[in-house]
């Protein structure tokens, strides 16, 4: 999981896929941390992306580092983390953060991987997946 997110953490930005209805939408994101043993992610809960993964918790994130040719796919479930600490670790992790968010706000939402997947693939290698 600590390979995961610092190959994320590396590249940056990832896209996160979700479900709306019967059609996927695709969005960046920026937040990668790991919380007691999970991998989660922020974002808030008025956006359509909380309410879509709310819907359906199934995702995928893709993440690329164009210096080297290798990307990282994470599939899993997403649930939410309401624990202040978690949003307090999560602000404290991304600063810029807490001109939009607070871990008091009830909009703050953390979000953990679950029963998830991730596999690293290049143009040159087989793809290699690791579960958590």
């Amino acid at each position: 999981m600590e390979e995961v997110k610092e190959f994320i953490k590396k590249c940056g930005t990832y896209f996160l896929a979700t479900v709306d209805g019967d059609a996927p939408k695709v969005r960046p994101f920026g937040t990668i941390e790991i919380i007691d043993g999970k991998l989660c992610i922020q974002t808030g809960k008025s956006k359509n992306v909380s309410k879509q993964i709310q819907a359906n918790a199934k995702v995928e994130l893709c993440a690329f580092d164009a210096a080297s040719g290798k990307w990282v796919r994470v599939s899993g479930k997403l649930v939410r983390d309401d624990r202040r600490e978690s949003k307090v670790q999560m602000l404290e992790a991304y600063p810029s953060l807490k001109a939009m968010y607070s871990p008091d706000d009830d909009n703050t939402e953390v979000l953990a991987f679950v029963d998830a997947e991730a596999t690293f693939c290049s143009f040159t290698a087989a793809p290699r997946t690791v579960k958590f």
